[in-house]
């Protein structure tokens, strides 16, 4: 992943654990719970003012959906740092219904690369805005839970917030 150099970048506690949040002018352009798999060094990042519009409603939109209030997010995204396959398959996540649950394989057909299950599984689990861009509606084929970079712990406890857990 390749960061922009406006990064910005804040801590916020969530009831799975903390996690870190990154926006830039454009939007929000990570948010990664802490210790997951691909967490990024953000020990250069300038610290985000307490005011910055969208690390305060993707705050605020985290504590809605946590609490219940939430189903979908409305923040604007910066995903400039991915390849144009990664942005494709994120997009494709973002048609994930709440409450829904998809494969591998029906992503990869939904983004026209029925053989590249592989790379969409790759690209899924590099997706930066985890929670927002809903990863973790992903499952194996038969419906098992499989890889999450924030652990299949936080998975399963997602899919149960959104009544999507079996």
């Amino acid at each position: 992943m390749k960061f922009p150099t406006d990064l910005v970048a804040a801590r916020h506690d969530t009831p799975l654990g903390p996690m870190l949040l990154a926006a830039t002018g454009r939007g929000l352009a990570g948010l990664w719970f802490e210790g997951q798999r691909h967490h990024p060094d953000a020990s250069a990042w300038a610290l985000a003012p307490q005011d910055h519009p969208v690390i305060a409603a993707a705050r605020r939109q985290l504590d809605e959906y946590f609490g219940g209030q939430r189903t979908a997010f409305d923040l604007p995204l910066d995903l400039q740092g991915g390849t144009p396959f990664q942005r494709a398959v994120w997009q494709a996540l973002l048609a994930i219904p709440t409450g829904q649950r998809t494969s591998y394989a029906v992503l990869s057909q939904r983004i026209g690369r029925p053989a590249a299950v592989r790379a969409v599984g790759a690209a899924v689990g590099r997706n930066p805005v985890s929670i927002v861009v809903p990863c973790h509606r992903v499952v194996g084929t038969d419906g098992s839970l499989t890889g999450y970079a924030g652990g299949l712990e936080r998975k399963t406890a997602l899919l149960r917030l959104e009544g999507a857990a079996r």
